[in-house]
């Protein structure tokens, strides 16, 4: 049995969310004059990347991208950040990730980040699924989907055609 992807957002469609959500974090930070954008490695940081790029088109603000590394597999291993938490400390932080699953790995990197004093802290994510074990929430979303524990979300914003799909 072949398994077949189910298209739910298109090149199109996800560039449109990425500056939708790009809209909500400059409104969330109007009276900010740096915001660090924290990315999970490594569609995370893709997705923090083009966020920066529409940040900077829109905004004055001073965005700071931050690569996050988590071992999905063993979420408690140690979390190491692109800069220091000195860098990080008193500022206003997006934590950013492709997909949100279970939350597992959204949920350490908040406890990761919340090792030192913060002005504010949200979550974005593209696609938010419905199936969370820990309480996370994202706060800022492409879309929300409800699908089954056995469907995939397959996110990929490499290359020329952007696409994320169900399988």
């Amino acid at each position: 049995m072949t398994a077949t992807k189910q298209v739910i957002l298109s090149h199109q469609e996800i560039n449109h969310k990425i500056r939708r959500i790009a809209y909500q974090i400059y409104e969330s930070n109007v009276n900010e004059n740096e915001v660090i954008l924290a990315g999970i490695d490594s569609n995370g940081y893709i997705l923090a990347k083009k966020l920066k790029a529409n940040l900077d088109k829109i905004s004055d603000l001073n965005t700071v991208l931050c690569k996050v590394v988590i071992d999905k597999k063993d979420p408690l291993s140690p979390i190491t950040t692109s800069i220091a938490a000195s860098e990080y400390a008193n500022k206003s932080i997006v934590l950013i990730d492709d997909v949100l699953n279970s939350g597992s790995t959204l949920i350490y990197g908040v406890k990761h980040f919340l090792n030192v004093p913060l002005k504010q802290f949200k979550t974005a994510v593209l696609v938010n699924r419905n199936h969370k074990k820990f309480p996370v929430k994202a706060d800022y979303k492409g879309i929300s989907l409800s699908t089954s524990l056995h469907e995939h979300v397959e996110v990929i914003l490499t290359g020329k055609a952007f696409e994320a799909y169900l399988k």
